[in-house]
């Protein structure tokens, strides 16, 4: 069965435009997810375009919505310590009890060519690691996070962490699901261990082939585990054409046929009038019948 969701970028536009979107979205049934990104600095347009702070937008547009299940598509691990951003979100679980879900993936990283992670990362003091290294980190994370939520103290003592009697009071009042998104074979082996749910940019990011491949590696890796692939959900974003909602819905079905049933509809900025409403009725309804 298809699960349907909203991302709004939180590039130009102002709380106020993300909050009507939200809030719209909340009321329509069709409409079970929502997420924002967690970047510091616009992947398009002039470095100096408005942006908000994921995290804390996260939890403004939580606590005036009711329903929906929220989160990044997803945050970066570099950008927080696992163990801060655990307790972050414990905090925002205390918000809006059992509707968080933690998208995290590996982060910014080292890659032949690129400039936006080093031009990010440089203005806010960050590293930018190895991919293996990104990895690495990244299953430590999965470990940290999952501890503090299930038990009273503990001590972690890994490769890039170590960590002293730790405590997470309150604790959220359910284990958040973890998203992790990534298509790497090292990032698939820690979705297998770790995740809940998968995500993996669509088209025009990725091709059909591509993902259908990357989906079958995933159901690899979760058997190399003895871990049953139907328990893993498959989820990838879409960019939705305003003029053109055939098309979206026609990429959603190409993709529902391969195997990845958790759909996000990328709203491009500005956010026209009744949008939610709109990709209720032009493509979530349509492709679910």
């Amino acid at each position: 069965m298809l699960s349907f969701g909203i991302k709004t970028v939180p590039v130009g536009v102002t709380y106020t435009d993300l909050l009507r979107v939200w809030q719209e979205a909340d009321e329509l049934p069709a409409i079970e997810h929502a997420w924002l990104w967690d970047h510091l600095l616009p992947l398009f347009g002039p470095v100096d375009t408005p942006i908000h702070e994921g995290w804390t937008m996260l939890t403004a547009l939580a606590a005036r919505t009711e329903r929906l299940s929220f989160g990044h598509l997803v945050t970066g691990n570099i950008t927080r310590a696992p163990a801060l951003l655990a307790k972050m979100a414990a905090t925002v679980d205390a918000v809006a009890p059992g509707r968080l879900v933690l998208g995290l993936g590996v982060g910014g990283t080292r890659q032949p060519g690129d400039t936006l992670v080093a031009r990010e990362y440089g203005a806010y003091g960050l590293p930018v690691v190895s991919p293996g290294e990104g990895v690495s980190r990244l299953a430590e994370s999965c470990q940290i996070i999952r501890r503090m939520w299930t038990e009273d103290r503990f001590d972690f003592d890994g490769r890039h962490h170590r960590l002293r009697d730790v405590v997470c009071e309150p604790k959220p009042a359910r284990r958040p699901p973890l998203l992790i998104g990534g298509w790497g074979d090292r990032t698939l082996g820690v979705v297998a261990e770790h995740a809940d749910i998968w995500n993996v940019p669509g088209p025009p990011h990725n091709s059909l082939e591509f993902l259908a491949e990357r989906n079958r590696a995933l159901d690899e890796r979760c058997a190399a585990l003895g871990r049953d692939p139907a328990s893993l959900t498959r989820s990838t974003q879409v960019m939705v054409s305003y003029e053109d909602p055939a098309a979206t819905r026609a990429v959603v079905k190409e993709l529902a046929a391969i195997g990845l049933t958790h759909i996000v509809l990328n709203l491009r900025p500005p956010f026209p009038e009744g949008v939610a409403r709109w990709a209720a009725d032009e493509i979530i309804t349509p492709s679910s019948g």
